[in-house]
């Protein structure tokens, strides 16, 4: 008798679901075909992904070596105030990975360029609304018990980058577009452009203009609004499938559209405004300058990683949004199998090259020997981190795919705010363990938080998740813009 195959065509879709699988030549099969279509997306996404985060580093970099106190300055603005409204826009862009991943898959991609359009408007008057926290950065700062003089400069450096806030609102939305369709080489291509170009102007204005902070501040604002106009001019002449132009549809249902992203955002803020806390308990500690500084040193480093891990988490979200959309349950389970197995070996790797490469971290940004050796009395941590971050970026992916953000968002509640950060303050403060007890009380957190997501998972029925896609698609899809047109 023949053998029956292991994938089934679904009516209207060019793609096919998988049957069950039933024997390790099947798992082969899967693993080949998931294999293929996450790196495909992912290789690109992480290498852009990478070549943004290295913008950030570079400014960091070049601040470090103007001065700790100018380094503890920057990481304190990156720290707490950028990071207040940069988490905000990439949880709130998240509803339009959601939609615009969804709506790809089940072949409404008409609906996606609408998307964008409302995302750009919300997003712009959300950065509006956040501008006190730049004007008043310096207040806000010394309030929260910084020191004097890294706040004063924390806060000169917040109103010179103002104009980056809003090119991420021009930005992230271009580019959850863009992911959703596969689309994602161009993005690469111009990360690196961007990288290129700010680090000529950060040669230029550092040393051979001597600007100093003013030098590091007009390099991130150029860099920036070049990478945003670049996809956006990119989008409205060469990429025709799902953007038509401008459309006055973008300003109906905005208020609900709104709600949506904040409430798909509250995942990402919960769980990255938790790293801002550290940051701000870091400050109040003996040696502010030196707790800082170092962990703003493992914080980049681990940030590279998760950079590199942040195209699986795209990569996965694309997957598990588009199967959904097309009907696919199994195709979504099982691409989380595979993605998460590849993920969790990578991070392995990458913990085993940290502990090796300890005492040389901080050389890249730093050459004071007690920042050096404050980096690798934190190294154990930050090799941790990675391996956690391995995991929870495929959790993320699978969340923003299927929507769950705001579910997740009550769990990271629970977990890094009610355990995570009280464990890590009284480690911290109470058992005088200083910055390694605020970030390994906190990693508790994070180690419980994806145990529960994990379950959840695991034991999701993937054929109610098609269900309520196609109930959202339903509700937000392009029979809604096309009555409209009528």
């Amino acid at each position: 008798m023949e053998e029956a195959p292991l994938l089934v065509m679904e009516e209207s879709t060019s793609e096919a679901d998988y049957m069950a699988v039933k024997s390790f030549k099947d798992v082969k099969f899967v693993l080949r075909i998931e294999t293929v279509k996450l790196w495909k997306i992912a290789a690109p996404m992480a290498l852009s992904s990478l070549f943004n985060f290295l913008t950030i580093s570079s400014l960091n970099i070049y601040a470090g070596h103007l001065g700790d106190i100018v380094l503890s300055s920057i990481s304190l603005y990156f720290g707490v105030i950028s990071a207040i409204y940069f988490t905000l826009l990439v949880g709130m862009s998240s509803a339009l990975a959601t939609l615009c991943g969804q709506a790809y898959g089940a072949g409404q991609i008409q609906s996606t360029g609408i998307y964008v359009q409302r995302s750009w408007i919300v997003l712009v008057m959300t950065c509006i609304i956040l501008l006190p926290t730049h004007i008043y950065a310096t207040e806000i700062l010394k309030f929260l018990g910084q020191d004097k003089e890294i706040a004063n400069l924390a806060g000169k450096y917040a109103m010179q980058v103002i104009p980056t806030m809003f090119s991420y609102a021009i930005g992230f939305p271009i580019q959850r577009f863009l992911q959703a369709q596969s689309k994602v080489n161009v993005i690469m291509f111009i990360s690196l452009v961007s990288l290129i170009l700010q680090n000529l102007l950060l040669y230029i204005f550092i040393y051979a203009m001597e600007l100093g902070t003013t030098g590091l501040a007009m390099a991130n604002n150029i860099t920036c609004w070049f990478m945003a106009l670049s996809l956006v001019v990119y989008v409205a002449g060469w990429c025709k499938e799902g953007w038509s132009g401008f459309s006055w549809l973008a300003f109906k249902d905005l208020w609900p559209f709104t709600w949506l992203s904040l409430s798909l955002s509250l995942m990402n803020c919960l769980e990255q405004w938790n790293g801002t806390f550290i940051v701000l308990l870091a400050g109040q500690l003996d040696n502010p300058t030196i707790s800082l500084a170092s962990y703003n040193i493992c914080f980049n480093v681990c940030g590279w990683y998760t950079m590199l891990m942040l195209g699986v988490n795209t990569a996965i979200s694309v997957r598990i949004s588009n199967t959904l959309g097309m009907s696919h349950p199994r195709a979504a389970k099982y691409s989380f199998y595979v993605t998460m197995s590849q993920s969790l070996f990578i991070g392995i790797l990458f913990l085993i090259f940290v502990l090796l490469s300890k005492e040389h971290l901080a050389l890249i940004f730093t050459n004071s020997e007690d920042m050096i050796r404050a980096v690798c009395d934190l190294a154990y941590l930050l090799a941790v981190a990675i391996l956690l971050s391995s995991l929870s970026q495929v959790i993320s992916g699978v969340a923003i795919g299927s929507g769950w953000q705001v579910m997740v968002g009550y769990i990271n509640l629970a977990c890094h705010y009610i355990v995570g950060l009280s464990l890590g303050y009284f480690l911290g403060f109470n058992k005088h363990l200083g910055v390694k007890g605020l970030w390994g009380g906190t990693m508790c957190g994070s180690i419980i938080q994806i145990f529960v997501l994990i379950v959840i998972i695991w034991k999701t029925n993937w054929t109610k998740q098609v269900e309520q896609t196609a109930n959202r698609m339903r509700i937000w899809g392009s029979k809604n813009f096309q009555k409209d047109m009528i």
